[in-house]
């Protein structure tokens, strides 16, 4: 992917909405696999996008480029709308099926109340407060360097069309994926401002990454149990068998290729800027369904 030179208008939330109604639990058709692992994900975002939120606005004091703190608030925005988009899924598409994600989705909101009140007390401490900041901003790029990679390989991705994958998750994830290019300088911005270095990019990579890989494993394979459509055993090779057909398929990102990704975040003088297209971001954002009903394209 080629280097753009950032230039975007400025980032803005779009208040877009999606109708679940016609929409299959196993949205990619024969695969309930590979639905069933961007389902996990769609979990992750739900409550993901509002930790990243609340990191980025306890960052926010200590910025002092007025361009950067413009564009954290248009990324606070967008995030804030993603996390209810997917929370849409979850509640009108997984509850529909029988999969009730709400413990799942009330631990993850006991600990970003947690996670409030320790900052709340290390506030007393500048100096330990901002140690774990940055350890949680750096956790963050590498992940807002992922959904952006991610995002731009849904957009470019028309075997998922060609089988039959719903049309209006499509446009949910494309939507999304758009976004997150557009915004995917903003969290690697703050923690340089904030006097992030390139060790503790990488440590905070390995742990984002690892954490990653074995909660979207573990997930899948919670729901694929939970599933009442899905009537053999749920076992290791099953679904690794299946898991490897979708990647072969090109119908979802292999978890290898996330890891091999990681060369690119890595490098010493990376930017956000080099990976991904803002242009190609702006152009589907412009012809999303949802972002047309909207009024927005």
């Amino acid at each position: 992917m080629g280097i753009t030179d950032e230039r975007h208008p400025p980032i803005r939330p779009r208040r877009v909405t999606f109708d679940w109604t016609g929409t299959p639990l196993h949205w990619i058709p024969g695969a309930p696999v590979a639905s069933h692992l961007i389902n996990y994900f769609q979990i992750l975002l739900t409550t993901g996008e509002k930790w990243f939120v609340q990191c980025v606005q306890d960052a926010a004091p200590y910025i002092a480029d007025p361009v950067l703190r413009a564009e954290i608030k248009g990324f606070v925005g967008q995030e804030t709308v993603h996390s209810r988009s997917h929370q849409g899924v979850l509640d009108d598409l997984l509850a529909r099926d029988g999969i009730d994600t709400r413990p799942i989705i009330d631990g993850a909101l006991g600990g970003l109340a947690e996670r409030a009140a320790l900052m709340a007390r290390l506030a007393e401490d500048p100096r330990r407060f901002r140690r774990r900041l940055l350890f949680e901003l750096g956790a963050i790029s590498a992940i807002e360097h992922y959904t952006a990679v991610l995002g731009q390989w849904i957009i470019d991705n028309d075997r998922l069309d060609a089988c039959g994958a719903d049309p209006t998750m499509l446009d949910l994830f494309r939507w999304h994926g758009a976004e997150e290019i557009e915004h995917r300088s903003v969290v690697f911005d703050v923690y340089r401002a904030l006097g992030g270095g390139y060790a503790l990019r990488c440590l905070t990579w390995a742990v984002a990454v690892a954490l990653l890989v074995q909660t979207l494993v573990a997930g899948t394979f919670d729901l694929l149990r939970r599933d009442p459509s899905v009537t053999r055993r749920v076992t290791v090779r099953r679904v690794y068998r299946s898991y490897r057909r979708s990647v072969r398929a090109g119908h979802i990102f292999g978890l290898g290729s996330l890891l091999m990704e990681g060369r690119v975040y890595l490098r010493p003088f990376h930017h956000p800027s080099h990976v991904c297209s803002t242009e190609v971001a702006l152009e589907y954002l412009r012809r999303s369904p949802a972002a047309k009903a909207a009024g927005y394209a």
